[in-house]
């Protein structure tokens, strides 16, 4: 777990975009700081509105990167002038703040609230099915805080899920330290019978599948895929971390799975499903990282074209193997680092780009910032519909939309009906 500080500057947009990093952090398990000082990394969400303000942020920028180990600069300064930082040697990650939260995490799983219980936050309800994972990563301290596995019975699982659903959920977002090992230390393989029992529940909802690390999934691929295929309304969405393109480095990163697993989890998906999203991590940067290992995942961020990618660069963590390791220059990880993204946003830009003109049934999950709501289409593809309060449209609704235009991160829709469709169907991917 992580501890963070976070600065906002300029318009309710900007704040409402930090209040979301912020409950996306807590979420993960990551709790403030009382200052930067004491942060593990701080957080800058900028504003460039005029010049004195971006000499402003520039000077904060200076003054949080001697503060503080770790430095994120966000928000409209970063996305428009994000090369001003680097001019002036900011040593800061300068990312969409879309991007945060999965930067902070470092590669390490996600840490729930250690009592485990389902939450409703609006129209999402968040059911931890599990609290533990099954691996022993080098470079992660999560598991010190988490440890072994501990799995409740399905049967519990689905009760928490039917009341998040009766309690008003139209979104069921399945987390854990790792969703592929739920029921491992039964002995059994329970994830595919927990999702078919969730989606059996009355009502009308959907459900997305949290992070699932390779080595888990890899066993189940088939079966878990066939019950993607079954269910619509399983979102077509499944995130499987890589963190790297070379087993070398996977192996001194002590992960359970190989390349190969991982192309072949993706094949078979592939093979099941006529659209879907894969989301993945990459680790750069790893102490043991060469130019050709880097290589290698560049090679298979272009192979698999991810459609959300969080590209993180590796950090020490207190007490783990990995911090005892001989690390790379903060040049050759930024260098790295930005190479990939710039590989990253081509690709994310390229699918969200193919979808301009389409047309799609999205359930509407939560506000957006200003008059906008966030919209999921089947694969779990974010599309943004603005002037929500004119159209008459908010979450729990289920429209008709058609993408009008992206932005990398999302695309954009407008309503094809005057009048939200309201919750008679669950929305599919077409």
């Amino acid at each position: 777990m992580a501890t963070y500080h976070i600065e906002t500057y300029g318009c309710t947009s900007n704040q409402g975009e930090s209040r979301e990093i912020e409950r996306r952090l807590r979420d993960a398990g990551h709790r403030p700081a009382d200052g930067p000082a004491g942060a593990d990394v701080a957080i800058l969400n900028t504003c460039t509105v005029v010049e004195k303000t971006e000499r402003n942020m520039l000077r904060r920028a200076e003054e949080l990167a001697e503060e503080t180990a770790d430095l994120i600069v966000t928000g409209c300064m970063a996305l428009a002038q994000g090369e001003q930082f680097r001019d002036a040697g900011v040593d800061a990650r300068v990312l969409h703040w879309e991007e945060v939260p999965s930067a902070v995490l470092n590669g390490e799983c996600p840490t729930p609230a250690s009592d485990t219980e389902p939450i409703l936050d609006g129209e999402v309800g968040i059911l931890p099915i599990a609290r533990g994972c099954m691996s022993n990563c080098s470079y992660c301290i999560t598991k010190h805080a988490t440890g072994r596995i501990d799995s409740p019975p399905v049967e519990e699982n689905v009760e928490k899920a039917r009341a998040l659903v009766h309690a008003g959920a139209s979104e069921i977002r399945v987390t854990g330290q790792d969703t592929g090992v739920y029921g491992w230390d039964t002995g059994e393989r329970k994830l595919p019978e927990l999702l078919d029992r969730i989606c059996s529940i009355d009502g009308e909802f959907r459900v997305r599948v949290g992070m699932a690390n390779p080595g888990g999934v890899h066993g189940i691929r088939e079966e878990l895929a066939a019950v993607f295929a079954d269910n619509e309304k399983l979102y077509n969405f499944i995130h499987l971390p890589v963190q790297s393109g070379s087993d070398d480095v996977l192996d001194e990163m002590r992960r359970q799975h190989r390349v190969g697993k991982f192309r072949e989890t993706v094949e078979t998906f592939d093979a099941a499903l006529d659209e879907w999203t894969l989301s993945t991590d990459f680790i750069v940067g790893f102490p043991t990282e060469t130019d050709a290992d880097h290589e290698l995942s560049m090679e298979l961020l272009a192979e698999v074209r991810p459609e959300k990618v969080n590209v993180t660069r590796f950090s020490k963590r207190p007490n783990t193997d990995a911090a005892g390791m001989k690390g790379l220059g903060g040049t050759v990880k930024k260098e790295r680092s930005k190479a990939m993204s710039e590989l990253k946003r081509e690709i994310v830009g390229e699918a969200y780009e193919s979808m301009v003109g389409s047309t799609r049934e999205v359930l509407v999950v939560e506000e957006g910032t200003g008059d906008s709501v966030k919209c999921r289409d089947g694969a779990y593809r974010q599309i943004i519909v603005r002037e929500a309060s004119e159209r008459g449209v908010e979450p729990g609704d289920v429209l008709t939309v058609e993408v009008t235009g992206q932005n990398t991160m999302y695309a954009f829709g407008d309503p094809v009906e005057t009048e939200p469709a309201g919750r008679s169907e669950p929305p599919a991917a077409r």
